[in-house]
């Protein structure tokens, strides 16, 4: 529920109320996940199996959440989902989002964000864009019943139900500033929009506009604060006691995936280079998978000309340099950033009179802004063949091939373990070909543990031993790093599994 309103002292204020899943909401940030450590000069081997696997699932499971959906038109086609996230910066900088829009046309929503710079933007955005979503998707008489119950003090119906982990984090104190830019947002679509009848060409438009709107609020947030506070300086190192400034938000970034189903049609707006990945499965029994999203780098050269295109053939040179944007930042668009979007005078008033921002404004930065928010969306129309959805932030990527975590995901639900065969290598013996064939038999009895298809996904990620099963040691390995070397060897992971039908089983 948004809040109420209440007179006080001849004014009107707004009083945020903290249902269950409220992303207004205080709550204290996750603890840090615990890790495994051996003492110097001892192998993994020397301890019990027993005690290193329940510590790996102790960490792998840490953040796993699941979701069943109520059958019947409120949930859209979809059944539930499967989520869970594994942090390597501490703390973590991804974050996700999985919430049902409640009144009007309704529809079920997920996220993931990949927050660079710090956690802040990845934060806010992953608090904050549902709302956007549902007040640029609601039809208008619902907002006009919303502002009524503003103007007259009432309790405003609730928009969102969260599906939220214990441990996700919750926006902290400060949302009246969240809640009045989001009321401007449907003042504007009450004064200006025009009813239109709901179809794919509005959902993608509502979508556009709600990245945008998001993307502008959090840059005039960031300005006002700057001008109120020109003497008080930002505290870079995010504490848990205190929420980020506007301007700190704003100084982040990050990208974001999100899915929204209504009545069996899937939207997929992306920004950035977190993916959206379809499992179907084939009328011969396998699977294939159907990207929904494209990442917006320098690997992609639609996206590549699309930048280029924007600047002067004089900056041809210096827009993208070593496959970054002014040489400097990875993915061409996402929320926040604004160091990449706002003008050079407004970034040198921020470095002028914020000592602890120690940056100056990127080289070459002539013609800004050189960063969108604008996201790109997909519409596809749910078939019987298509089973899962898959968003997951470049973390998981960067470690399996999209085929890959179709064929783990559609083998999860489905029971069908395939392995693939051993194949010996050169100076390979009769007995180290027992030992693997007997390793490979014990853990094919425990690769059902996971009953939640993004555990399953992870375990596989970080233990998988070249031919389709996770190696304990090197699961356990991976799990080990210490903080300064977990970084160096991936990225934090946040995956969301969404069941769309029934599996054959």
């Amino acid at each position: 529920m948004l809040g109420r309103t209440r007179t006080v002292s001849g004014r009107c204020r707004f009083e945020l109320q903290q249902p269950r899943h409220s992303c207004f909401s205080s709550a204290p940030p996750p603890t840090e996940l615990p890790r495994l450590h051996y003492p110097a000069g001892i192998e993994s081997r020397k301890y019990k199996m027993g005690q290193e696997a329940q510590m790996i699932n102790s960490i792998l499971k840490a953040n796993e959440f699941g979701h069943t959906l109520p059958r019947g038109p409120a949930s859209h086609g979809v059944l539930g989902f499967h989520s869970n996230m594994l942090p390597s910066n501490h703390p973590s900088e991804d974050r996700r989002s999985n919430a049902t829009c409640l009144p009007g046309r309704g529809g079920v929503m997920f996220a993931v964000f990949d927050g660079h710079a710090g956690a802040a933007c990845a934060h806010a955005v992953s608090q904050r864009l549902f709302y956007y979503v549902a007040v640029a998707t609601l039809p208008l008489r619902t907002l006009a019943e919303l502002e009524r119950a503003v103007e007259e003090e009432r309790a405003v119906q609730p928009l969102l139900e969260w599906h939220k982990h214990p441990q996700d984090h919750n926006c902290p104190d400060g949302a009246a500033i969240s809640f009045q830019s989001l009321r401007n947002y449907w003042q504007e679509r009450l004064e200006d929009e025009e009813e239109e009848e709901e179809d794919g060409c509005r959902v993608t438009s509502a979508l556009v506009n709600a990245f945008l709107r998001l993307d502008y609020d959090l840059s005039v947030e960031a300005q006002v604060h700057l001008s109120t506070s020109s003497t008080r300086r930002v505290s870079l190192p995010e504490e848990a006691s205190s929420p980020p400034s506007p301007l700190r938000v704003a100084l982040s970034g990050c990208t974001a995936c999100v899915a929204h189903v209504s009545k069996g049609v899937l939207h997929v707006a992306n920004l950035g280079d977190s993916r959206a990945v379809l499992g179907v499965r084939e009328p011969d029994g396998s699977w294939s998978a159907l990207s929904l999203s494209n990442d917006h780098n320098a690997e992609n050269p639609d996206e590549l000309q699309r930048i280029l295109g924007e600047h002067p053939l004089s900056e041809r040179r210096t827009v993208v340099r070593h496959d970054r944007l002014l040489g400097l930042l990875l993915p061409f668009r996402a929320f926040g950033d604004v160091r990449f979007k706002w003008s050079a005078e407004m970034l040198g008033r921020v470095y002028e009179t914020q000592p602890e921002v120690r940056r100056t404004p990127p080289p070459h930065y002539l013609t800004p802004p050189y960063l969108s928010a604008r996201p790109e969306v997909a519409l596809h129309r749910i078939t019987p063949r298509d089973r899962f959805l898959v968003l997951a932030t470049d973390g998981l990527w960067e470690l399996m091939h999209r085929q890959t975590v179709v064929q783990l995901v559609g083998e999860h639900l489905t029971g069908l373990q395939q392995q693939r065969p051993i194949i010996p290598g050169a100076g390979t013996t009769l007995g180290r070909m027992q030992r693997l064939l007997l390793e490979r038999k014990g853990r094919g009895l425990s690769v059902l543990e996971d009953e939640n298809a993004a555990t399953h996904l992870l375990r596989h990620a970080l233990g998988d031993d070249g031919y389709g099963t996770v190696a304990p040691n090197r699961l356990a390995k991976m799990l080990s790093l210490p903080a300064e070397l977990a970084r160096r060897y991936r990225d934090d992971i946040t995956i969301t599994v969404v069941h769309l039908n029934e599996p054959d089983l």
